[in-house]
């Protein structure tokens, strides 16, 4: 069986970072960013939401507790405002696609590394226990 150095496996790691990279749903990513970038209502409202946050810091700094509830409702209102937006929606779906293929990824390397490590001991994948396992937890006598 051949052995990686931990820098082989890094080198792996980037080339199929590089190939997410040009993945449909990232090419898609980047393209509905782009929109969101240059949708003039969408960049005028989170202007808004970013001042009103640097004022909500300050209120609470100040403990002015009215003038806090004041400026978070209407942080609210203008996150409801902007999440109304298609482009918006359309981002946050990209951005769900996104980490459900980086998920998946993740979720598959995760498994796979499991599943060798348990068969090259000589384990059983379905009970999931490596061979080392088995071998020091016989099965009782009284099959329990």
């Amino acid at each position: 069986m051949a052995e990686y150095t931990r820098q082989q496996v890094l080198e792996e790691a980037h080339n199929l970072a590089k190939m997410l990279a040009n993945t449909d749903e990232i090419d898609r990513f980047k393209q509905v960013e782009a929109k969101i970038n240059d949708n003039k209502k969408v960049q005028k409202l989170i202007t808004k939401i970013k001042t009103l946050q640097k004022q909500a810091v300050n209120f609470q700094a100040y403990g002015k507790t009215e003038a806090l509830k004041k400026v978070e409702t209407e942080i609210d209102r203008l996150q409801e405002e902007i999440d109304e937006i298609p482009v918006v929606q359309e981002f946050k779906e990209i951005q769900i696609e996104v980490n459900d293929v980086l998920q998946l990824v993740s979720g598959t390397i995760a498994r796979e590394v499991t599943n060798n490590v348990i068969t090259s001991t000589g384990g059983d994948i379905l009970s999931g226990e490596t061979g080392s396992k088995i071998k020091n937890n016989p099965p009782s006598a009284c099959g329990h």
